[in-house]
């Protein structure tokens, strides 16, 4: 009897009342933890994943579009320029001058030299203007260098000396002023592609938060179903598999895009290094040049499927913020919100 009543007293007592009374209350703000903690944690995912992605396709894009054309414009620049050199002391010493149509191997890699500054002339930010110069001149000089004329070919020889002057002067001819374009071009090139602290920084803190956010999801599920008889929260289960697959594809798209890239300044160096290691045999140089220019625009132009995982990964990203919102919030809605 005496453990009847205490039973009964203890069921009525004000401590059991309370426990009841704040048992909702408790859950209620566990919840609303969990709603406030997950769109905190999805808005730094989402931020910082979708300006990692930007930034990685942005480096591909601009390597693509500027940075590798010029580097692989002027080592053609270069090379077209001592081709035209040695094309033309070719016709001098084989006296064939007075051929019909001789000049026209040196005059085409003049046109070449030419046109390789015109297409990068809107690709860097370098001044151009003193090379375009010595180019013309250097032009004139072989031109005039190749001419006939009456007796001795004493003006010929000092025109041609006068034409290798200007290509190969200490520091002010043409070859030295584009190999420092070339270096400089080379740096900003290796600037664009390469991958920096805060870079990685940004895919670190974009990781840690995607795994924060799954595991605040299958807590909020569990709770749902433990305390409210819930079963699986649609909304937070799509979230789940959401916030997974950011974490996974983005990461995986964007490594691969920047292993291309890393492979593309591999080769921009050895252009470049090929364009200035071969004085002497122009012609073998320019064939590894080109076919090495073809092997960076093929792996440039393999990164063009990520502007779709890209655009994935705003949409999901977006998607990330407001699933869990709907789930938790129209949940907390209906048990708790139009109670109060």
């Amino acid at each position: 009897m005496t453990t009847g009543r205490a039973a009964s007293w203890h069921r009525f007592s004000p401590a059991a009342f309370w426990r009841r009374r704040l048992s909702p209350w408790r859950t209620r703000r566990l919840l609303e933890v969990h709603l406030l903690v997950l769109f905190l944690l999805t808005a730094v995912a989402s931020t910082a994943l979708f300006l990692s992605c930007r930034q990685v396709q942005h480096s591909a894009e601009a390597l693509a579009s500027r940075e590798a054309p010029a580097v692989q414009g002027l080592a053609a620049t270069r090379l077209a320029a001592l081709r035209a050199e040695q094309e033309a002391r070719i016709l001098v010493e084989m006296d064939l001058i007075d051929v019909t149509g001789s000049g026209e191997a040196y005059r085409s890699q003049l046109s070449a030299a030419d046109q390789g500054l015109s297409r990068i002339a809107d690709r860097t930010d370098q001044d151009l203007g003193t090379v375009k110069g010595l180019l013309a001149t250097y032009s004139d000089s072989l031109g005039l260098g190749t001419s006939p004329y009456p007796g001795p070919s004493l003006m010929r020889e000092q025109k041609l000396k006068e034409a290798h002057s200007l290509l190969t002067r200490d520091s002010v001819g043409l070859v030295p002023r584009l190999d420092a374009l070339q270096q400089v071009q080379l740096r900003h090139a290796e600037a664009t592609a390469t991958m920096g602290q805060w870079q990685r920084g940004g895919w670190w803190l974009a990781e840690l938060a995607l795994a924060l956010v799954g595991l605040t999801l299958l807590s909020a599920l569990f709770v749902l179903r433990d305390r409210c008889g819930r079963d699986w929260n649609p909304y937070l289960l799509a979230a789940f598999v959401l916030t997974v697959l950011l974490a996974v594809v983005p990461l995986t798209a964007m490594s691969s895009t920047q292993d291309d890239l890393d492979g593309a300044i591999k080769d921009l160096r050895q252009i470049t290094h090929v364009s200035r290691e071969s004085d002497t045999e122009p012609a073998d140089a320019q064939q590894d040049v080109t076919k090495t220019s073809e092997e960076v625009r093929e792996k440039t132009a393999d990164d063009a499927w990520t502007t779709p995982v890209y655009q994935g990964t705003f949409v999901g990203s977006l998607l990330a913020v407001v699933l869990p919102a709907l789930g938790l919030g129209l949940r907390l809605d209906n048990d708790y919100w139009r109670r109060r």
